[in-house]
């Protein structure tokens, strides 16, 4: 099939690799404009674009996919299909009814319950058991479009958001190799949403790792693999912020307020919650690398008593 790829971060990679790979021909990658970043504000090419560049396709990174111009280019390129990857703009529907057989998205978990920007990270921050990949006719809706194929992951005990993210991209190109092959033979029967049992997985912003410490133990686990790698989970501790970034929960009660330091031994760091005890595995102190808890306290003291607070 003619395909026009859309997509911008890591997560669409594998999906264009998995397409190019499958001999489809793709005829032009979509993605958004090239930014600046880290410390020295250099120009960064996209995910997506070293990727494309390296497979020999042509690139674009239209400022606005809605802008005349950029639509006319795509009737010029009369793709088949356009598969869109989180890719970072909205569609509008011009282009949603421009190829043969529509625009087709790969969403990162089992719709319809969680539609949204982030459903990698509110699956983990839910206590989810299972997730996985859909693939879906996009409408003018977010996320509403029929749904394709589905394909289930198992979210392991100590899943992080990192672990997740990489099993589901993986899941996606090759579901959506099949879905494209499905697509064109007519093999396939789209099933409509229903709005039963939905919920919204928002975009996750840096302040939702600010740890709330009376929230019981597991959920402050969930949070800490949720949130890592980005934007990570943290706390305040003798002035400085310390990044959470692995941990296990204690059903044991002990004596203490939420966040009070409780000891520590060569297993971690133990630290009271609202429900429960959180035994800190692996943290990091602003400015220095991430490090087992026993590594941490050789250069930074915490005595038992002390308090972990929100920033």
């Amino acid at each position: 099939m003619r395909i026009v790829f859309m997509g911008t971060p890591e997560f669409s990679v594998a999906a264009l690799k998995r397409l190019n790979e499958a001999g489809h021909e793709i005829i032009a990658c979509v993605t958004q404009p090239d930014k600046p970043k880290g410390r020295g504000k250099a120009v960064t090419m996209t995910p997506v674009k070293e990727a494309a560049l390296s497979l020999g396709i042509p690139v674009y990174q239209p400022a606005k996919v809605r802008e005349e111009s950029f639509q006319s280019l795509l009737k010029e390129l009369n793709p088949d299909v356009i598969v869109v990857v989180a890719f970072g703009q909205i569609i509008p529907q011009a282009i949603l009814d421009l190829p043969k057989y529509g625009c087709i998205n790969i969403h990162a978990s089992l719709l319809p319950k969680y539609r949204g920007a982030a459903p990698i990270q509110w699956v983990l921050i839910n206590g989810e058991k299972e997730t996985g990949i859909t693939t879906m006719q996009m409408d003018a809706g977010l996320d509403t479009g029929d749904m394709l194929e589905k394909i289930a992951v198992p979210i392991e005990p100590e899943e992080t958001g990192g672990s997740l993210h990489d099993k589901l991209s993986a899941a996606g190109g090759s579901l959506i190799v099949s879905t494209l092959e499905k697509l064109e033979t007519g093999a396939l029967t789209p099933v409509s949403q229903t709005e039963e049992g939905t919920c919204y997985a928002g975009k996750i912003t840096k302040d939702m790792g600010n740890i709330d410490w009376s929230q019981d133990g597991e959920a402050i686990e969930r949070l800490i693999r949720a949130l890592n790698p980005w934007p990570s989970a943290y706390s305040s501790i003798h002035g400085k912020t310390v990044k959470l970034w692995k941990a296990r929960v204690l059903d044991e009660e002990r004596e203490g307020i939420p966040g009070q330091v409780l000891g520590a031994d060569k297993k971690g760091l133990y630290v009271k919650t609202g429900k429960g005890t959180l035994c800190i595995q692996e943290l990091q102190l602003e400015g220095k690398k991430r490090m087992d808890t026993a590594s941490f306290l050789r250069g930074f003291s915490i005595e038992p008593g002390s308090l972990f607070e929100r920033r």
